[in-house]
């Protein structure tokens, strides 16, 4: 059973930084990808960003130059590095990870970690 725990959340003004983490209860390089999604109340879980096990990276337009992801594959943990924080940030982050392919493709979820961007 694959676990992924995320910690890193938090409140910060708008400006701010934050750093979620990913950890992986497993070796990352059995998914295909991995990467991190948010849902802010009252709207659709939205992907931000991912990236692959060969490290190719892909970002929501919303976040593009503001966010870094990256990956410690020692570690088996994946990072959101999130730079000039808006407050349209606010949202639950989650982590996941992806097996298979297209329409065989699953992901496994973390529990999901708050970040609150207010002045």
């Amino acid at each position: 059973q694959v676990q992924l725990v995320e910690s890193g959340g938090g409140s910060v003004q708008p400006g701010g930084s934050l750093r979620l983490s990913c950890a992986a209860s497993g070796s990352i390089f059995s998914f295909n990808s991995m990467g991190w999604s948010r849902q802010a109340p009252g709207k659709q879980r939205e992907l931000v960003a991912t990236v692959t096990t060969s490290g190719y990276t892909h970002y929501a337009q919303s976040v593009e130059g503001r966010v870094t992801i990256s990956k410690d594959n020692a570690k088996n943990t994946v990072y959101l590095a999130m730079n000039s924080l808006e407050p349209e940030d606010t949202a639950v982050y989650y982590c996941y990870a992806a097996v298979g392919y297209g329409a065989n493709e699953y992901k496994y979820w973390g529990q999901g970690t708050q970040v609150t961007v207010s002045s």
